[in-house]
């Protein structure tokens, strides 16, 4: 007679390939999927039906921001309600590790206590297992990371020397695990860095075998340039490549949709090229308020921005150039995320257009206002992007989803914050759209959130349901799923999850968190 640890009975199985599904059984032994097939007869002290439900890998959160996040609430609420059971952490730009010289953790990552202290990759790692979080954990080494830890926050090309001791420590970070690179070239200091100096990280990263993944310099007006250099990097380094959150950010930007997908497919069809992009399924941004400021008023750090903030003349000039390079029903489009300070907290969720009217003033005084108080940690959601477009992204086969956010819980340090809904919410409401519009098949749209990502990513073992790989697994009833926080309300988990399976631990059962973890860190040697 078969045995087996954990028997999952009579599911309807997706394998993850984009194949029809099956009425099958599914035996998991320790951490690995053991078989797929009619396993009547046999035997496991966990016996789960899984009758009326859609049985698939887990998914896999190919951008995310949940670097010290799943330190912090490794419960993982807000991402294991989804069906998430990998995230990838270190986008942007922006990562966890290493930690040297005068790179500082983002005001959101700093703002809690850690159950722990890391420098390099080597050091979180072992944080990262050490606290066993609900999902595993993947990471991408950041660029300005990096090059804060080697250049500081000053706006000027890094010196010979500098630039060979970012290569080193990116070879280092590779070698103790991170699977890639990334880059957030509209934030400080990655805006101030030139192409060649990404040319040459791309050059350690691809001799790693990593993948580069790019917040652009811009996915507005230069939307097609952007495109041709993130490509262009990829091209010279051999690296993989991907896009991060693709959209055409802007009214005036939309009609540019056609253009920026023709770029990606010529790079593949024509190329040859391993480029793909995510995105996910909303179309309201989110990030730092101050991103509203421009480049020359965020050089050299925290400090001095703040300075320039609260000099009147140095405002005035900054509030000229805002102005300029805005129409008046922009204002329209801007959502207050995350405050913090006291007289802030009554603006969470509140359009920006009513925080002015509320103080008096006008909107763009109202964001000064704003992250002059939260000393700039305040964050916003911006509409600026159009549905017909975003379903155009998601249809090309390279396309898969990422939320785009961080580990959050209805409960606890994290459940203060105001941020983006696609934190609770990405996954479910992707899989409802397509369930509800039949905007693709549903087996292609589960092939884009496991074994596509899987490749993509090189989580070699995982994102295939099949005799062999890691048993992360997801069961969810499609007529059922669906995502539940909103921009006013968005600490509401999904609904629709019954079973959730991460290395073989059963984490989520009859939609219910059981209160265990199997996550861990993912390295890039595989599937441990």
């Amino acid at each position: 007679m078969m045995k087996f640890d954990t028997i999952i009975r009579n599911a309807d199985v997706y394998d993850g390939l984009g194949n029809p599904p099956r009425r099958l059984d599914v035996g998991i032994v320790g951490e690995q999927i053991k078989a797929v097939d009619n396993l009547m007869g046999a035997e496991a002290p966990v016996d789960i039906d899984a009758a009326g439900l859609a049985l698939c890998p887990g998914f896999i959160d190919v951008h995310s921001h949940s670097d010290v996040y799943a330190l912090i609430e490794p419960s993982a609420s807000s991402k294991i309600t989804q069906g998430i059971t990998t995230e990838i952490v270190g986008n942007c730009g922006a990562s966890a590790a290493p930690l040297h010289g005068a790179y500082k953790l983002p005001a959101d990552w700093a703002a809690h206590p850690h159950p722990g202290t890391w420098s390099p990759v080597a050091e979180y790692r072992a944080l990262v297992d050490q606290v066993q979080p609900g999902v595993n954990i993947a990471l991408l080494i950041g660029h300005n990371t990096l090059r804060a830890g080697v250049v500081g926050y000053e706006g000027r090309p890094a010196t010979g020397d500098e630039l060979a001791l970012m290569k080193q420590r990116l070879h280092e970070s590779l070698e103790a695990g991170a699977i890639g690179f990334s880059t957030g070239l509209i934030y400080i200091p990655g805006t101030f860095a030139p192409r060649e100096e990404v040319e040459e990280l791309c050059e350690v990263l691809a001799e790693h075998d990593g993948i580069y993944t790019s917040h652009m310099r811009s996915e507005g007006e230069q939307l097609l340039e952007a495109i041709a250099e993130t490509i262009g990097y990829g091209r010279s380094s051999g690296a993989r490549v991907q896009v991060s959150h693709l959209k055409t950010s802007g009214r005036e930007n939309w009609h540019k949709i056609d253009d920026a997908l023709q770029l990606i497919r010529d790079a593949r069809d024509r190329e040859g090229m391993d480029v793909a992009a995510d995105r996910y399924p909303y179309i309201a941004a989110c990030t730092d308020l101050d991103i509203l400021l421009p480049d020359w008023a965020l050089d050299d750090g925290h400090a001095a921005i703040l300075a320039r903030v609260r000099d009147p003349d140095t405002r005035a000039r900054i509030r000229e150039e805002i102005l300029a390079a805005r129409e008046e029903d922009y204002w329209d489009t801007v959502v207050v995320g995350s405050t913090h300070h006291p007289d802030n907290l009554p603006f969470k969720g509140t359009p920006l257009r009513k925080v002015a009217e509320a103080l008096g003033v006008e909107p763009v005084d109202a964001m000064f206002t704003l992250i002059e108080r939260d000393e700039l940690k305040t964050t916003g959601i911006f509409f600026g992007m159009n549905e017909d477009n975003m379903w155009k992204i998601f249809s090309e086969p390279y396309v898969m989803v990422g939320s785009d956010g961080s580990i959050h819980s209805p409960d606890g340090p994290l459940a203060r914050n105001h941020p983006h809904p696609r934190a609770y919410g990405s996954f479910p409401r992707f899989l409802r759209a397509v369930l509800d519009g039949r905007r693709m098949e549903l087996t292609e749209a589960i092939r884009k959130m496991t074994s596509l990502p899987a490749a993509q990513f090189a989580l070699f073992g995982r994102g295939v349901l099949a005799p062999g790989y890691q048993a992360d697994l997801v069961a969810f009833r499609p007529d059922r799923i669906k995502d539940r926080a909103d921009f006013v309300n968005p600490h509401q988990l999904s609904e629709g999850v019954e079973l959730v399976v991460v290395n073989g631990v059963v984490s989520i059962a009859d939609g219910q968190l059981t209160g265990k973890r199997g996550g861990r860190f993912v390295g890039s040697e595989g599937a441990r």
